[in-house]
């Protein structure tokens, strides 16, 4: 044996290499099909840029960079003047100005038919490349039609909230070229309670904008303190209502909302999460006093779309990382991917990423068709489902997801460990904007008004939403019937869970027999609607085609 050939430890092999340079839009098979289905004819040509942009090597870096380099609260400046503002790292900036220049925030409020649904689906791809940014992005969005309740904001600031043209500069909304904005509703007294909220809103005089009031308290989650201005809850006289506070004022002075600390948090790295209080902050009224629950609801029933959004694509890049890793890693001679009991496992874990798009993007047509009573039933049963079953598969998704990469997958790594970023981040989106009992509560609130008219009828509708695909598979026809009988027999609280995790595993399925392969709606049925269904990943039974599931779903 030569010196140099004993001197040497090891040499590196058999280690994947990373998954970027691809188009994520071009590769993602289950997404066009949906799409196809949903807005037959697009024009995808912006998805198509969009997934290109997202697959490159610089974007990663731009990802890894604000995540490890996070948001740093400056208090005060070294004068010590008061200043309440966050530093972001500039990959920060980069990302926001890619997700705003593909609308992604408000924009889809001044476009026409079809543009929520090609934002959902550019949601999810961003998601894939980072997640935390979005939540301005998802707040944006969110707000900005409830703004409609107040003529004057809508004048200066509707289509400053759908420019595509970020603008991060901290000045009054008149200089800026584009906004966006957030909410504050939790208070340390009570999360999904906003009833129980105890800030102040005094009212002050009539101007411009409307009815100012000056607002003073608390709100124990506040994120992305650094958007331009925020709808949030108060207790005025009349009761909880629904304010306008801008962080500079008309005259460019800044208001009085004291941004206390940032949250440290499990995941979520890139985006700044933070306890403020309002020292008598100027606020101006959106809508009626004493109707602020109503908005929030409208909001919230927003954001919840994202948060299903959100872990669909998170799902679909752990997805695409463990192809691409079993692909390239070897074991016991022969690639990992094609060893019988991993590829078990990565076609199971293929069916419920495309699960969760379908389910995902069928909310987002009901989003975009605003004006079509059956969809506006379809949102109301659609919201609190998507977000409390897809949204609770997340994390265990994530870490089987996680296995397949062995050691590798566990390991930060300086931000280089997408997969770890992937795993703290999962359970975020299952908590934010209502936890699984608040949703499971409220499909059984949605399913208690009763007309048999599925334009007016949360059941009607699901019953009309399944009928299209009665008979395509025995299983799915006996949950369909089991589900009307529950509900006509009456659900009891405890037993909301369930309700909502089989209606989501119908709609699945009626889903996927309308726009995926046979192969992957045959198998969704074997292995989810049978009595027993397995809850571990990688337990499909025999017959089941797992290449034409494995090979639907690779990355490239």
């Amino acid at each position: 044996m030569s010196t140099a050939a004993f001197d040497t430890t090891h040499e590196v092999f058999n280690q994947s290499s990373p998954l970027c340079g691809y188009n994520l839009y071009a590769s993602h098979r289950p997404l066009r099909d949906a799409l196809a289905f949903h807005l037959p004819g697009h024009d995808d040509s912006r998805l198509q840029a969009l997934g290109e942009t997202l697959g490159r090597p610089e974007m990663q870096a731009h990802a890894r960079l604000a995540n490890l380099h996070g948001p740093q609260l400056h208090s005060h400046d070294r004068w010590g003047r008061r200043i309440d503002q966050v530093e972001f790292h500039p990959s920060y900036h980069e990302l926001m100005a890619t997700a705003v220049r593909y609308g992604l925030h408000g924009t889809p409020w001044t476009r026409g038919p079809g543009a929520h649904i090609e934002r959902a689906a550019a949601f999810m791809l961003f998601t894939e490349l980072e997640p935390s940014v979005l939540c301005p992005i998802s707040m944006t969005y969110a707000v900005a039609p409830a703004l409609r309740g107040n003529p004057a904001l809508v004048a200066d600031w509707f289509a400053k909230l759908g420019s595509t043209e970020y603008d991060p500069r901290f000045l009054p909304v008149a200089d800026k070229r584009g906004a966006t904005m957030g909410m504050g509703m939790t208070e340390k007294q009570g999360g999904s309670d906003v009833r129980a909220n105890t800030t102040q809103a005094r009212f002050e005089e009539d101007t411009p904008w409307g009815r100012r009031y000056a607002l003073v308290g608390h709100k124990w989650f506040f994120s992305a303190p650094m958007c331009d201005a925020f709808l949030v809850l108060a207790q005025a006289p009349a009761g909880l209502s629904c304010f306008f506070l801008p962080r500079l004022l008309p005259d460019g002075s800044l208001n009085a909302l004291r941004i206390q600390r940032l949250k440290d948090k499990l995941g979520n790295k890139a985006n700044a999460s933070s306890e403020v209080e309002f020292q008598g902050a100027s606020a101006w009224l959106v809508g009626e006093e004493g109707r602020g629950v109503p908005q929030i609801l409208e909001m919230g029933s927003l954001t919840r779309l994202d948060c299903a959004l959100g872990t669909s694509g998170l799902m679909r890049q752990a997805l695409a990382l463990a192809l691409h890793h079993t692909a390239e890693r070897q074991a016991f001679g022969k690639p990992l991917i094609e060893q019988p009991v991993m590829r078990n496992v990565l076609a199971d874990l293929a069916l419920e990423s495309e699960a969760a798009l379908a389910l995902s993007l069928r909310l987002a047509r009901a989003v975009d068709r605003q004006d079509d009573p059956f969809e506006a039933q379809m949102r109301r049963l659609l919201t609190p489902v998507a977000k409390y079953w897809v949204c609770k598969r997340g994390s265990a998704f994530a870490q089987e997801a996680m296995e397949c990469l062995g050691g590798n997958g566990y390991v930060e790594e300086g931000g280089e460990g997408v997969m770890a970023r992937i795993y703290r981040e999962m359970p975020l989106n299952s908590i934010w904007e209502g936890a699984g009992n608040v949703m499971a509560l409220d499909l059984l609130r949605a399913l208690k008004k009763r007309s048999g008219d599925a334009a007016h009828d949360v059941v009607a509708a699901l019953d009309a939403e399944l009928r299209p695909v009665a008979g395509a598979d025995r299983r799915l026809d006996a949950l369909a019937a089991s589900l009307l009988s529950r509900i006509d027999a009456g659900v009891p609280e405890s037993e909301a869970r369930r309700l909502a995790q089989d209606v989501a595993l119908a709609l699945q399925a009626a889903l996927l027999r309308q726009h995926s392969a046979d192969a992957v709606f045959e198998a969704f049925c074997t292995s989810r609607l049978g009595a027993g269904a397995p809850a571990a990943f990688g337990t499909l039974p025999a017959g089941v085609d797992v290449d034409g599931i494995v090979g639907r779903a690779m990355p490239h």
